[in-house]
């Protein structure tokens, strides 16, 4: 079993594809990190061409050195994507063509590799300390041995954990978590205590990703469901009827709060006030355990204002008891466009306005002629119609990208090299931008949640959006989430954007700049793909806040 194994060390943007040779790490890379950041580094394998059959027993890997403690291993899994781009793409894609490819990366603690006939296998590795007793430059040794205990390999690995501890996110990073997918993928009643575990530890996952803020389902959100169909309801507050009007309950909700306080999540989104798409409808929320508002119930029906006149003050008083209302937003319609959008954006924020003064409200929307209404106060904008917002800059501004934007901006599609998922730091920072909003941290769902999917064979929501879109995180088992590549990635682009702040800091702006974007030609539209860009970049950063201000 020792006759030609192959072994190729790669840095942390590589994908390892199961028939291609992959990129080892280059010269210029190093592998470092700040504390509390897991430095990433992968090990690719390939078994001898003339395996048997007994050869495909799993691998032995396991780590040496001083600082072994500090390692988390995983295995990197391929996962089937029939829709992989949208025609016309562009050249920045790994891969456009439908395929098994790298995305998954299930733990491994006991060490197995998973061998493949003929195909290259990856682990990664991070390795991770958030105290400056463990900081410093680490030598690490990965053995590899066969199921006989035959060494197979010995890659000599250097990691620095710079004792640098950086500042939090100064930008808001939401991702909106889908509480009835856990629900409905694990199989658990809702806000069961098995259901509260579950939504612990995405939640945890979510913030370890750079997430700072979440989508609350104060009522069951009016988003991605076909017209007259209902999603699995997900109700944080109770409501009753009284010979008064309303009663409520928020016990939920304050829960809900505690494990974001717990987890290290900062922001509360409120979810949307009216449904997806022009705000036509009201959402489907449940009243003495019965579904009393949804698609039959119009925008701006009294009943509606009934409600919320009530609600609306309770919940907030809820929130100003809870949280500080500078990182709670409140959504009126997600994705309003065209005229008659307009119009029945307008209607439906008529309804609410006097009720949500003093609160921010943020929507996401492509058309610069909302913002320039006044119909969004707080725009999230696609990165690839944020130019003209740029030029005229809002207060506020955030941005977003998904399913649509595959063309010249970045995004983590699974076919895009992870380079072009962690461009999104830089671009972050050089915008000076005040928020980024991505829709599917967990949507295992097919298009308008008609069914649901199983991600491990399913990444396209049925072949609605390009793979990866929907969702960056897989449901392991026992309720334990497991990241994907872009999961980790992004996470370095975060890692990125408090790094630059770091640099800002210490030595202003413009030095902060002049590390990512000398030249100021850095825009949205313009990501860079070269990973060794971000590796020198890193590098930089590093010496500057290492180096005292002149």
């Amino acid at each position: 079993m020792t006759a030609k194994w192959e072994f190729v060390l790669c840095d942390a943007l590589a994908k390892v594809h199961p028939v291609r040779d992959p990129r080892p790490v280059s010269a210029e890379t190093r592998f470092q990190a700040f504390l509390g950041e897991p430095a990433s580094f992968q090990l690719a394998y390939r078994p001898p061409l003339e395996a048997k059959f007994r050869d495909a027993r799993p691998l032995q890997v396991r780590v040496e050195g001083p600082a072994a403690d500090l390692v988390a291993v995983a295995s990197v899994d391929l996962v089937p994507c029939t829709f992989v781009a949208l025609p016309g793409h562009d050249d920045g894609y790994e891969f456009d063509e439908p395929g098994l490819y790298p995305d998954v990366l299930r733990p491994v603690p006991n060490g197995e590799a998973p061998v493949r006939f003929g195909s290259w296998s990856a682990l990664w590795f991070d390795v991770t300390t958030a105290g400056p007793a463990r900081a410093g430059v680490h030598e690490l040794t990965i053995v590899v041995t066969a199921p006989d205990g035959s060494e197979l390999h010995r890659a000599a690995v250097t990691v620095e954990i710079t004792g640098i501890e950086l500042p939090p996110l100064d930008i808001v990073s939401s991702h909106w978590m889908h509480l009835d997918s856990l629900a409905d993928h694990y199989g658990v009643e809702v806000f069961s205590e098995e259901h509260w575990t579950i939504v612990e530890r995405f939640m945890a996952s979510a913030a370890e990703m750079g997430a700072t803020s979440l989508l609350a389902p104060v009522w069951t959100p009016p988003l991605d469901t076909a017209v007259d169909t209902y999603r699995t309801v997900v109700q944080l507050i109770d409501i009753t009827r009284t010979d008064d009007g309303y009663a409520f309950g928020f016990d939920r909700l304050r829960r809900w709060l505690e494990v974001c306080r717990r987890t290290g999540i900062t922001g509360v989104e409120v979810a949307h006030l009216f449904t997806q798409w022009g705000a036509k409808a009201t959402p489907g929320i449940v009243v003495d355990g019965e579904r009393a508002f949804g698609w039959d119930v119009p925008a701006t029906d009294g009943r509606y204002r009934e409600l919320l006149e009530a609600l609306l003050p309770s919940l907030q008083a809820v929130l100003d008891e809870e949280w500080d209302r500078d990182h709670v937003v409140f959504h009126i319609s997600d994705e309003p466009s065209g005229e008659d959008g307009l119009a029945t954006y307008l209607a439906a924020k008529a309804v609410v306005a006097d009720l949500l003064k003093g609160w921010t409200v943020v929507d996401a929307l492509s058309e610069h002629s909302f913002y320039t209404s006044g119909a969004v106060e707080v725009p999230v904008v696609a990165t690839d119609h944020v130019e003209p917002f740029l030029a005229e800059r809002p207060e506020r501004l955030w941005v977003y990208y998904c399913v649509s934007q595959d063309r010249d901006v970045a995004n983590r599609f699974i076919g895009m090299p992870s380079a072009r998922n962690r461009a999104i730091g830089h671009q972050l920072f050089a915008a000076g931008v005040d928020g980024f909003l991505h829709w599917g941290f967990n949507f295992w769902y097919t298009q308008y949640s008609i069914r649901r999917v199983n991600p491990f064979a399913d990444t396209s929501a049925g072949g609605a959006f390009p793979s990866g879109d929907p969702f960056i995180v897989y449901p392991g088992p026992d309720g334990t989430p497991w990241p994907s590549l872009r999961h980790r990635v992004f996470a370095q682009a975060m890692w990125d954007h408090r790094a630059l702040q770091a640099v800002r800091t210490t030595h202003g702006n413009t030095a902060a700049l002049d590390l990512v974007d000398p030249d100021r030609t850095l825009h949205f539209n313009r990501p860079v793909l070269d990973p060794t860009h971000y590796y020198t970049t890193r590098q930089h950063i590093t010496t500057a806040l290492t180096t005292p201000k002149q």
